[in-house]
């Protein structure tokens, strides 16, 4: 019997032009790289609209930034939440000048930042503008919040500030809190005694001062710069000629030079370079 002969059977395959299974590929490579770039340009644009300033801030937070212990200094968020924004009160406009340090924190001479709180508080405290007495002496820039008849910062005897106080407080906070100065807060009352002995104008003037204190820390004021929270009592009147005059009842805020301490006679009685006539009142008690 013959063998069968095996018949061989040649396959050809068409392959196809760049289509099939795997030709969209490139569009998903296409597409990561134009969202790349648009990350890239928008961040750009977000660099452009920043000020110089806040510019140095988000530089310095991310050169201190560390995931496993405190995640970097404070960047350029006021509250929780909060945005890059023009924050910075009148700071946050002015650019640093140079020659200043080698600390990303922008440094302003005593003289800019008592141009710069004058200028907010005339746009924004109007009303009380004659209340509020800036000026500069050896050590640094002295803010003082003195009191008025009929407009009090605090309740007669009392250390729980008023909402006016709370309102200038809040814009002062705004304008110092971007400044890399130290800080002392100071409070004084008048020569009015009270009657029993077991509280006295030390402890009154203490408890004003921490008073300011937490509130310009609830406004975004970094507690890590103050350096003295005192009360003085009535022993630095303002107003030395009528001790019992209220403009004696007041808080400062003392911003210090970097380099220089707060002495006692540079703090509470150095004669500022630029005076600022305290309002004329006469006045009734503390």
């Amino acid at each position: 019997m013959a063998p069968k002969s095996s018949k061989i059977i040649i396959k050809k395959v068409k392959k196809g032009g760049h289509g099939g299974h795997h030709g969209g590929s490139w569009k998903v490579a296409y597409a990561d790289f134009v969202t790349a770039m648009m990350a890239f340009f928008l961040l750009l644009w977000l660099l452009t609209m920043t000020s110089q300033e806040k510019r140095a801030r988000i530089a310095t937070y991310f050169k201190t930034f560390s995931l496993f212990e405190k995640g970097g200094t404070s960047m350029l968020m006021d509250k929780p939440g909060g945005t890059v924004g023009d924050s910075g009160g009148q700071f946050g406009k002015l650019e640093s000048e140079e020659g200043k340090g080698a600390s990303d924190v922008p440094s302003f001479s005593p003289e800019k930042i008592q141009q710069g709180i004058k200028s907010e508080v005339a746009s924004k405290l109007s009303d009380v503008q004659d209340q509020i007495l800036v000026d500069v002496f050896a050590g640094g820039v002295r803010i003082q919040l003195v009191d008025k008849e009929g407009k009090s910062l605090f309740p007669l005897g009392g250390s729980e500030l008023s909402p006016k106080a709370k309102k200038i407080l809040a814009v002062i906070a705004e304008n110092i809190k971007s400044l890399n100065n130290k800080i002392a807060i100071e409070g004084h009352t008048d020569a009015l005694h009270y009657s029993t002995s077991g509280y006295t104008n030390w402890e009154l003037s203490t408890e004003r001062a921490s008073a300011a204190r937490k509130e310009l820390e609830k406004d975004g004021l970094n507690p890590d710069r103050l350096v003295m929270v005192a009360g003085y009592a009535s022993t630095q009147p303002l107003i030395k000629d009528n001790p019992n005059d209220p403009r004696n009842r007041r808080i400062s805020i003392i911003l210090l030079q970097p380099g220089k301490s707060l002495s006692p006679v540079d703090g509470m009685t150095g004669k500022p370079q630029s005076d600022t006539p305290p309002p004329q009142e006469t006045s009734p008690a503390r």
